[in-house]
């Protein structure tokens, strides 16, 4: 059901080498990109024409609007399961404790007397915001894509998600009112590169935006490629990752029951086990089979990731190469699962998020933690951090000298500009002094 790479009884390579021995689902995205430039091109001359087209070929649903009515938002939240309803709300309150302090502050720092630079923290104006709508219905993402906007301060957000037929052709029901919840009343029946092609360039309907933030498949990071440089964006969201580190401490049920969840999302959905115990590696593999026999989505998701060259069980000498391999690897997801799990937490470098020992799933992240579940994957938690109030915030730095304060550091200036052979960049300090420098 899962394969297994076994990196025992040699030093581990550095760097890409290890890497390149790692589990990791294929992903082109520049050869999507081919594909969705034009549906992007289309939508950029066409508008809301060409978003009702591809509704048409690709949902298979007839739309008069795009926009979902505000009718519609309000009857999808009165109709809301109170238990869903409820989870829903708890999940909000406990992800709004999480990024209200994440906020910065602005700091202004005295850099000689009469001279200060402050940044100063500023929202985007306008965002939009994506949650897939797939092979399943993703509320906790209008939660994890909202929140973090909403207090960041964001004064314009705006939400798509694919039209359903089996809906008249509106977003599914729950994120309708999950959005309900949440305050956001524009939302749009809009999917994959559509949907960002939508938001870049603006329609009729839809005001352009300054970034756009959100999971989807290989269309939708795809689309976000196109657009980087004329919008924001937060990252190009592969596969859903679960990475664990454990040893002979850790539960096999547990460890079992962790990466099936992770392998429901998707047949390219990864999850890989690192462990230095060929016990509890040989105990996972049993658990898996009765596990998976009872749980849904066994022959269309789970089997074929778990099966996929994105999944393995990854054998190694000690905890100590376990780090180095879970640190190449840079799971979206990586949970500690060993004796003082906390201290082996706390050295991992490269993660999108991390949950410490038995009692913190990654289930508990997806929903109802307070951390943000929109995260990079692919190994970018090398250099990318997952989705969060810093994200919807530029810093702008103001610069303020007085006349004395200046001309204390002239001579500095143009010293260095005539050293990059920028002769203007030091007349315009001296034009500020008669056309003489200072005298120190």
């Amino acid at each position: 059901m899962i394969s297994r790479i076994d990196l025992r009884g040699d030093a581990l390579p550095e760097g890409g080498a290890l890497r390149d021995l790692l589990p990791r689902a294929e992903f082109d995205v520049e050869a999507a990109l081919e594909k969705v430039r034009p549906i992007c091109e289309d939508v950029h001359h066409r508008g809301t024409a060409a978003l009702i087209e591809y509704a048409r070929k690709f949902d298979g649903v007839e739309l008069e609007q795009v926009r979902v009515p505000a009718e519609a938002l309000k009857a999808a939240l009165e109709a809301l399961d109170p238990a869903v309803r409820a989870a829903l709300e708890e999940s909000i309150r406990r992800a709004r404790i999480v990024h209200r302090n994440q906020r910065r502050s602005e700091h202004t720092t005295q850099v000689v007397p009469g001279g200060t630079v402050t940044e100063k923290w500023v929202p985007v104006e306008r965002v939009g915001l994506y949650t897939p709508g797939g092979r399943s219905v993703y509320p906790s993402s209008v939660v994890m894509n909202v929140v973090p906007a909403q207090e960041a301060g964001v004064e314009s957000i705006a939400l798509a998600s694919p039209p359903q037929k089996e809906f008249g052709g509106l977003p599914h029901p729950t994120i309708l009112a999950a959005c309900a919840l949440l305050g956001v009343d524009e939302v749009y029946a809009a999917g994959g590169a559509v949907a960002v092609a939508m938001f870049a360039y603006g329609t009729e309907d839809c005001l352009p935006v300054n970034m756009v933030t959100g999971p989807g498949n290989i269309w939708v990071a795809a689309a976000k490629r196109y657009f980087t440089g004329k919008i924001g964006i937060d990252t190009e969201a592969g596969p859903t990752e679960i990475a664990v580190l454990a040893d002979s401490t850790a539960d096999p049920v547990h460890v079992a029951a962790d990466l099936i969840s992770q392998a429901e999302h998707d047949p390219l959905a990864a999850a890989v086990l690192v462990t230095d115990s060929e016990d509890l590696a040989a105990a996972v593999e049993r658990e898996l089979e009765p596990q998976v026999a009872a749980t849904k989505h066994v022959e269309d998701r789970i089997k074929p990731a778990l099966a996929g060259r994105q999944s393995a069980i990854v054998l190694v000498d000690s905890l100590e190469d376990g780090l180095k391999v879970v640190d190449a690897y840079g799971a979206e997801h990586l949970e500690i699962q060993t004796a003082d799990a906390a201290a082996w937490a706390a050295r991992v470098r490269n993660a999108g998020a991390i949950f410490v020992g038995p009692w913190a799933p990654v289930s508990l992240g997806d929903y109802c933690a307070g951390s943000n579940h929109v995260l990079p994957t692919g190994g970018c938690a090398c250099h990318s951090s997952g989705l969060s109030v810093q994200s919807f915030l530029r810093g702008i730095h103001i610069v303020d000298y007085t006349r004395d304060a200046l001309a204390e550091v002239t001579h500095h200036v143009v010293t260095l500009a005539e050293a990059e052979d920028l002769p203007a960049h030091g007349a315009a300090l001296k034009a500020r002094f008669g056309w003489k420098v200072p005298t120190q």
